[in-house]
């Protein structure tokens, strides 16, 4: 048994973790910020059910808090808290203060007692606009979340090279499945249409590629890491499926899980917004044994079930 901290634990992606972790026997402790962002009840949600699986949760905000006595002992750090996203509405001292900062602030809160393995949860969008390379690629981000994204990740091998702690970083790929943000494509859709409302399509997306990752995938990944701690250490490594359909094709198989069509309100393309995402994953599943397996039709379809169950609890 390990002691695992994840940090953004009632997020999408990493209240999936914790449960999975708690799954695996580990002791898991989580922290999250709950900013507003989106809807702090959907965060809520995740809350209740990952502390009802063990998980012992602190509110904190890793910018500025004491995080003495959620790090100390903690055998194993997943940090995925960060700003999300590539709003317009954003402003890039946020993107500074919740990927760069914080970060830094919890690389300091454990170099003096460091964990087995620091895993620093990154993103796709460090590659640019067709992030379909692999690890070596150094990165052409086009938007803020990009741009300290990638910043971050170098903040966290830079503590590496220093030898102050052992890390590596995680980039995933276009993850899908419940609970996601409620701005994603996939919650905006299913909502528009079991509400019969109008659905914003942003100019051209339709025609984008994408290696659409059900969330179970993306958390195989994560927990590979421990079976092979020895091996990662200082390394990147690209976490989705090579998979690829466009979005076009994803609101089809939504709309067809539905039995009804979707009715569009065509928005300017968003600045950033990535044209093709297909990951490569040679070097993951030669040293994870990293192999997804979930096909969109199938993780579609848990999704819808998802928010079939759920909507009436969400904004």
């Amino acid at each position: 048994m390990l002691k695992i901290l994840v940090t953004g634990a009632c997020g999408y992606i990493g209240s999936h973790l914790c449960e999975r972790l708690i799954d695996l026997g580990h002791k898991v402790t989580g922290i999250d910020c709950f900013t507003d962002y989106y809807d702090i009840n959907q965060k809520k949600l995740n809350q209740a059910d990952i502390e009802s699986k063990g998980v012992v949760l602190y509110r904190a905000d890793l910018s500025k808090d004491d995080l003495f006595n959620a790090v100390k002992d903690a055998n194993v750090v997943y940090h995925l808290a960060a700003q999300p996203g590539i709003s317009a509405k954003t402003p890039f001292e946020l993107y500074e203060k919740n990927n760069i900062i914080a970060t830094h602030k919890l690389l300091e809160s454990i170099k003096n007692n460091p964990p087995k393995m620091f895993v620093n949860v990154s993103t796709s969008s460090v590659y640019g606009l067709n992030a379909d390379k692999p690890e070596t690629f150094p990165g052409e981000p086009a938007s803020y979340y990009g741009v300290t994204k990638l910043a971050a990740e170098q903040l966290v091998l830079s503590y590496w090279r220093e030898g102050y702690i052992k890390a590596c970083s995680i980039r995933l790929f276009s993850i899908y499945g419940p609970r996601e943000r409620p701005e994603k494509l996939f919650p905006q859709l299913i909502k528009a249409i079991l509400r019969d409302q109008i659905f914003p399509l942003y100019e051209g997306s339709r025609s984008h590629i994408r290696s659409y990752t059900y969330v179970r995938d993306a958390i195989d990944g994560l927990v590979s890491i421990l079976k092979c701690l020895d091996k990662v250490n200082g390394e990147i490594f690209n976490i989705g499926t090579d998979k690829t359909i466009t979005t076009g094709d994803a609101i089809k198989i939504v709309e067809n899980i539905l039995n009804k069509k979707a009715k569009f309100e065509i928005k300017p393309r968003r600045p950033g917004d990535q044209f093709k995402t297909q990951a490569v994953i040679e070097k993951a599943r030669s040293i994870l044994g990293y192999i997804p397996q979930i096909a969109p039709e199938e993780g579609l379809k848990e999704t819808v079930k998802w928010y079939q169950k759920n909507l009436e609890k969400l904004s």
